[in-house]
C-alpha cells in the first residue's frame, strides 16, 4: 500500500468515528453560516484538527490546504493534502445520515492518492494512481452503460451560485427527458465514489470546490471512467464545474448541456 494511503486512511477514520459518534449527541452539534446557504459546525473543525494532526506526525513538511482553515503552508509545497473534513454538513446538521470525509494528496499538480470515507455505513473508497480503485479493499468498476437510455445520473443544485439556476434546471431537463432518474444526495463526494461503485452512471454539478471532489475525482479515473468540465476539457479544476461518467455518457451528458450553457458555463 502507498505509505501516503495508509496516512490518508487512518486519517479519514479518526475523523470520520469522531463524527459519526458526534451524530448520536445533537444537542453538543453548533452550527453556523459561514456564507450563503453554506453551513459549518463545531464537528466539521474538530474532525478536521484530528485529520490535520494525524498527516503533521507522518508528514510534517508536506502542505494541507482544507475547507474550513484554508492553506497550512509546508516547506514542501510540491505535496498537497486537500481535505473536506465533512462532506455533507448540511445533511450531517439535519440529520440526514449521508455525509462523507474526503482526502486527496497531490504531488507536483497530480492527485496520486484519494480516500472517501463514508462513516455512517463503514464504507472506505480508495484509490492510487495507476493501481485502480477500491471500495472496503474490493475492486471498484464504473458503470459500462453505452448511452443515456436507462441511466441513473446524480447531481447537486447550485445552492451557492443561484445565478446558475435557469441553465442549470434547462440542462436537468434535457438529461431527464433521456435518462431513467436522477439521484440529488448532498455530497459531491459519495456522488463521485457512487460513480466509481458504478452505483449511479453518471454525475454532473456546478462551481464545486477542490476540496470537493480531488478525492472522488481520482476515484472515477481510476474505476475506468472519465471527468471533464462542461465542454470536454480539463478546466474544472478551476471553474470546478464537473461532468462524470464512462466515456459514452459523458459524451451523451455533454452534446445536451452543449445548447444551454452560458459563456460563464462554458470557462
Amino acid at each position: 500500500m502507498h505509505p501516503m494511503l495508509n496516512i490518508a486512511i487512518r486519517a479519514a477514520r479518526k475523523a470520520g468515528n469522531h463524527i459519526a459518534k458526534s451524530y448520536e449527541t445533537p444537542n453538543a452539534i453548533e452550527a453556523s453560516q459561514k456564507g450563503s446557504n453554506d453551513f459549518v459546525t463545531n464537528v466539521d473543525h474538530e474532525a478536521e484538527a484530528l485529520i490535520i494532526d494525524i498527516i503533521r506526525k507522518s508528514y510534517p513538511k508536506h502542505t494541507i490546504i482544507t475547507e474550513e482553515s484554508g492553506e497550512h503552508l509546508g516547506e514542501d509545497n510540491d505535496v498537497q493534502w486537500v481535505i473536506d473534513p465533512l462532506d455533507g454538513t448540511t445533511n450531517f446538521i439535519k440529520r440526514l445520515p449521508h455525509f462523507s470525509v474526503s482526502i486527496a494528496v497531490r504531488m507536483k499538480g497530480r492527485t496520486e492518492v484519494a480516500v472517501v470515507y463514508d462513516p455512517m455505513r463503514n464504507e472506505l473508497f480508495t484509490a492510487t494512481r495507476g493501481q485502480g480503485a477500491q471500495l472496503n479493499g474490493y475492486r471498484l468498476r464504473g458503470s459500462n452503460a453505452r448511452d443515456l437510455d436507462g441511466t441513473v445520473l446524480a447531481t447537486g443544485f447550485p445552492f451557492k451560485a443561484k445565478q446558475h439556476s435557469v441553465p442549470y434546471i434547462n440542462v436537468l431537463g434535457k438529461l431527464f427527458e433521456r435518462c431513467a432518474d436522477f439521484r440529488r444526495t448532498g455530497s459531491a463526494a459519495l456522488d463521485l465514489a457512487y460513480v466509481a461503485a458504478g452505483r449511479v452512471d453518471g454525475f454532473f454539478e456546478i462551481g464545486l470546490k477542490p476540496w470537493d471532489f480531488l478525492g472522488g475525482e481520482l476515484l472515477v479515473r481510476e474505476s475506468g471512467c472519465i471527468v471533464t468540465d462542461f465542454v470536454g476539457g480539463h478546466n474544472y479544476i478551476t471553474s470546478g464545474n464537473i461532468v462524470a461518467g464512462s466515456p459514452r455518457v459523458v459524451k451523451d451528458i455533454l452534446s445536451e448541456m452543449r445548447e444551454e450553457l452560458t459563456e460563464a458555463l462554458k470557462r
